[in-house]
């Protein structure tokens, strides 16, 4: 049985779900609405713990929850950039943007393009883009 056909009930902690509970909820996101989550979910989310699972599904065409985890890398990549990647290894997101790179659609190349970007010029941050999902809608170049 594939993730996508089992029916999710829910998350266990909704503060800090596995990478399991995460990949079965982004097939079914309705089974448990955003609204519904801690504030900030997608700040929670947004970790090493999860980076993984994230850009799978950011690189999954077919994910329903493919624009969150597409956000969700925004932040990872903004968090450790910003922190000068004291919150997260510079050598993942690095691996993270090359792989993006090397077999990502649009969306996921412009997601590494801007991490580059700001890799290069931190002065270019705007909390709006990176963080409340604006360079997500619209999918756009720094």
């Amino acid at each position: 049985m594939s993730v996508q056909q089992e029916t999710f009930r829910g998350f266990a902690n909704p503060v800090d779900p596995s990478p399991a509970e995460l990949r079965t909820w982004a097939y079914q996101p309705n089974s448990v609405p955003l609204t519904s989550m801690p504030p900030d979910w997608d700040l929670l989310v947004s970790g090493d713990h999860l980076v993984g699972t994230l850009f799978e599904l950011a690189m999954d065409t077919t994910c329903p929850a493919r624009r969150f985890a597409l956000h969700c890398l925004y932040i990872y990549a903004a968090d450790g950039i910003r922190t000068n990647f004291r919150a997260h290894p510079k050598r993942r997101f690095r691996k993270l943007v090359e792989q993006a790179e090397r077999a990502g659609d649009e969306l996921m190349r412009n997601w590494a393009h801007n991490g580059r970007v700001l890799l290069a010029r931190p002065d270019l941050f705007v909390y709006r883009d990176w963080c409340e999902g604006g360079l997500v809608r619209e999918n756009r170049r720094l």
